[in-house]
């Protein structure tokens, strides 16, 4: 009886290691998964009904009056390397709410007037991986 006390606690303890060891390396694998997608982005695409209204750097403080048909519908702030619509003539100005982005593949989107803004990285050299 005591030898199987002996063998059941240490495969208790030995257990605790292996889940200690697995959560450790799902640590470390979300760890790196998030750091390479963190990276800043350079510019804010502006598209409205899915044509490119306009890129504009995220390092330049600026405010961009987005019109559709002569009205300004939407208002993009670009200020301190985030991007942030401060302004909607939309019902809901739920793109208003959105807290500001700076990070590449962030998204604003207003919906009723079709306008999204998307952070994208700095432009790509014409070097591949293996040459940079």
């Amino acid at each position: 009886m005591q030898g199987l006390l002996l063998y059941r606690g240490t495969g208790v303890k030995k257990d605790r290691n292996f889940l200690i060891a697995v959560f450790a390396v799902l640590l470390l694998a979300a760890a790196v998964f998030y750091l390479r997608q963190r990276g800043d982005g350079a510019m804010v695409l502006v598209t409205v009904g899915g044509e490119e209204y306009g890129t504009y750097p995220l390092g330049e403080d600026a405010s961009v009056p987005i019109e559709q048909d002569g009205v300004v519908t939407n208002v993009l702030v670009i200020e301190d390397g985030e991007a942030d619509m401060t302004e909607a003539d939309c019902p809901d100005k739920l793109c208003v709410h959105q807290r500001a982005i700076s990070k590449t593949n962030e998204t604003i989107v207003c919906l009723p007037n079709e306008v999204v803004v998307q952070v994208i990285g700095a432009e790509e050299s014409e070097l591949d991986s293996i040459a940079k």
